[in-house]
């Protein structure tokens, strides 16, 4: 099984970062209201930046590792992760 480490943008500019089997359901769970407390007042939410990991010990502590970055420094994967 794939497991990634993604980070979400708020409606009010704030990140969220989480680990998933399937990033892309887990937004949708999110926006429906089924996700963190934290997003549920904070919908909607977009998927920015996803990154794979062997497995799912190592999303945890990326997940981890990336929720004690400033956020200047997620900003930076977010853009690094959308430039071609």
């Amino acid at each position: 099984m794939r497991y990634f480490c993604y980070i979400l943008e708020c409606a009010d500019g704030t990140y969220y970062t989480g680990w998933s089997a399937d990033p892309v359901r887990r937004e949708c769970q999110h926006n429906a209201g089924r996700g963190a407390r934290y997003t549920r007042t904070r919908r909607p939410v977009k998927l920015v930046y996803v990154e794979e990991q062997p497995d799912r010990g190592s999303a945890m502590r990326r997940e981890s590792r990336i929720k004690e970055m400033t956020r200047a420094e997620k900003q930076a994967l977010v853009l690094k992760c959308k430039r071609p």
